[in-house]
């Protein structure tokens, strides 16, 4: 495995960090393998972005035979739309180093959590529109190929996660419902995997489910999961996120490999 750190930037924004765990090619067993790539958005509700949803996750992408990439976005006091551009170019930038990456162009998905789940959408949902028109990239370059999205911040409506469009707008709200992602779906949004727990607390289940009625209404394919029990923020809901047992939840970690089956498939 190699790492790579690419910074970021569009324009005179703030920089993001974008870090690759990348799986090389050997010249005896598999010279010319490509791989899917998943880019993975750490929640923390647009006011930091969490470690336990980030490198733990790319370990696991990487072990299941993906690319990974870990997107260390803007986050408050920068506003809406600087992250969105952020990934953006980190798609265009994944897709223009495939080969040297030995990343499948047409096999980069964009993975959320949380806050980070509402970033991954809204790529998802704005990617061919005028929202990104203007940024100096094709939509073919930004386009997402599949979305994960655990436990996602989705809706601007009485569901919402108040503290995550605080931080993402701050005082000028004047975009917020255009940010319920949920009524941005189109047929043009990418096949999607949901997971989420209902005893979730912090962000309500009905996020994923409004998201999910969504993608049924526009002919998407997707996959929903929802588990019982569990809090908010149990990234992979294994002990290597979980020092205190607080996110160790075997029934729910059961939700990765559901999800690579899902990519092989689908994607």
């Amino acid at each position: 495995m190699k790492l790579i750190h690419q910074p970021i930037q569009y324009q005179n924004e703030p920089a993001a960090k974008l870090t690759g765990y990348l799986s090389d090619n050997s010249p005896e067993i598999e010279p010319l393998r490509v791989r899917p790539a998943v880019v993975i958005c750490p929640g923390g509700g647009y006011e930091m972005t969490s470690d336990r949803e980030a490198e733990p996750v790319a370990l696991q992408v990487i072990a299941s035979g993906c690319q990974a990439f870990v997107l260390r976005y803007s986050v408050s006091p920068t506003r809406y739309p600087m992250a969105l551009h952020q990934l953006a170019y980190s798609v265009a930038l994944i897709r223009q180093h495939a080969a040297e990456w030995h990343v499948d162009p047409q096999k980069i998905i964009v993975a959320g959590f949380s806050a980070g789940g509402h970033l991954a959408a809204c790529l998802g949902v704005f990617w061919h529109t005028a929202e990104l028109a203007n940024i100096g990239l094709s939509p073919a370059q930004m386009q997402p190929n599949g979305l994960l999205l655990s436990y996602p911040v989705i809706t601007s409506g009485e569901y919402r996660h108040q503290g995550s469009f605080n931080n993402l707008l701050g005082t000028d709200q004047a975009a917020l419902a255009k940010l319920s992602v949920d009524q941005q779906v189109t047929n043009m949004t990418p096949p999607t995997f949901i997971w989420h727990t209902v005893a979730d607390g912090s962000v309500p289940v009905e996020n994923s489910l409004l998201f999910a009625q969504a993608l049924r209404r526009a002919g998407v394919p997707f996959e929903l999961h929802l588990f019982p029990d569990g809090r908010h923020g149990l990234s992979l809901a294994t002990p290597e996120v979980n020092p205190d047992q607080q996110f160790d939840h075997p029934e729910v970690a059961v939700w990765f490999d559901l999800f690579i089956t899902w990519l092989r498939r689908n994607i």
